[in-house]
């Protein structure tokens, strides 16, 4: 049986939008949420898909060590939330890859407030 299964996780940063012709070209903060979506073949002996701990691994990793308490304009060069979503994609494609694991990503969603966020689907 297929099945997705979802982890989210948060982290404090700022950033600024140098291409944005508006206020949201001067530095600010955010508390952003960030969603990783999976799916795969349930394991009959586990009964998961992956552990859940497997996923909070990659994203402490890869998005909180990474992001959390920075300006991200010092780690990607135009930090929209598209394009956060699109380098925590190229970085899931390795990880996931190295760690030998049998699940397809489905989403990641990348919410810069509580009622906006950009989705990248795979």
């Amino acid at each position: 049986m297929k099945m997705t299964v979802c982890k989210r996780t948060s982290f404090d940063a700022a950033h600024y939008l140098p291409n944005y012709p508006g206020k949201c070209a001067n530095m600010h903060g955010h508390h952003w949420e960030v969603e990783l979506g999976v799916s795969g073949e349930v394991d009959s002996e586990t009964g998961m898909v992956v552990d859940f701990v497997r996923l909070s691994d990659f994203l402490k990793e890869k998005v909180v060590d990474r992001f959390d308490h920075t300006l991200v304009n010092d780690v990607i060069e135009n930090p929209t939330a598209e394009n956060i979503a699109g380098r925590i994609k190229l970085s899931w494609d390795l990880w996931r890859d190295e760690n030998c694991l049998a699940v397809e990503l489905n989403f990641i969603r990348v919410w810069e407030t509580p009622d906006s966020y950009a989705e990248l689907r795979a």
